[in-house]
């Protein structure tokens, strides 16, 4: 038997070509899980919904929403926010290719948040419903899938010590230091990246004004720990920022 044909099941069903889809998805991480074969991955490929185009500054869903799909983003970049009963708005993460939205609402089968794009993005929904029934015959993707919840949770926590325990300094400098790793994960350059969001959006997740924001930006770039060309970043010296996110090295 070739390799060609090796790669195709007797339904005809080529698995190198989903294969491939895939490793530029941002399912993979949820698609191709150790262990997972062939019929299974095809099973879990039936389930996908459509992909869903979502302009710049629209809304995926609102908060208090009615829960029925996971929303894995192909392409672009989010941001989830709430907004208090006096009309102002917290931010409370920014998501990115290959990861999904919607998991704090599978409890409640509410969403807690409003889900907006921050440029022109794609997801591809994924019928919870459907997605359940799979985790019974599928252990596997349960495993994995659980995994991606666990981490998940302790990003929030982590985001918590940010706001809580660490400087202004330290804040500014492990939310680089995240977005560097996110982006290395999924091949892209972990040194030089745009800046998705605003310096005001920025502020606000970190819990610092949009003033704050620019003056790190100004003594990093000084200390020649960053280029920063409008919103195009490259971090210079990661070590030394890595250091200062965990609070071993000061901006002087």
């Amino acid at each position: 038997m070739s390799q060609a044909q090796a790669l195709v099941s007797p339904a005809g069903f080529n698995v190198q070509a989903l294969r491939s889809s895939c490793s530029t998805c941002s399912m993979h991480q949820l698609c191709l899980p150790m262990g997972l074969g062939e019929s299974e991955m095809h099973k879990l490929d039936q389930i996908i919904g459509r992909r869903r185009k979502v302009p710049k500054d629209t809304l995926l869903y609102r908060m208090d929403d009615t829960f029925t799909n996971l929303y894995a983003i192909r392409l672009g970049h989010f941001k989830t926010y709430q907004v208090s009963q006096s009309g102002e708005q917290q931010i409370t993460g920014f998501q990115m290719a290959g990861e999904l939205l919607g998991m704090d609402a599978i409890s409640t089968d509410q969403h807690h948040c409003d889900a907006m794009a921050l440029e022109d993005s794609e997801v591809c929904e994924i019928p919870f419903a459907r997605l359940e029934e799979l985790f019974g015959t599928i252990p596997t993707l349960l495993h994995h899938f659980h995994r991606m919840m666990s981490q998940e949770i302790t990003r929030e926590q982590n985001v918590m010590l940010l706001l809580g325990n660490m400087s202004a300094d330290q804040r500014f400098a492990a939310f680089l230091v995240n977005l560097s790793s996110r982006y290395a994960a999924r091949g892209y350059s972990s040194s030089t990246f745009q800046l998705r969001m605003s310096r005001e959006e920025i502020g606000n997740y970190l819990g610092l004004t949009i003033e704050s924001i620019s003056r790190l930006l100004s003594r990093l770039k000084k200390q020649g720990l960053l280029r920063v060309a409008n919103r195009e970043i490259e971090l210079l010296d990661p070590v030394r920022l890595k250091a200062m996110a965990a609070g071993t090295e000061v901006c002087d």
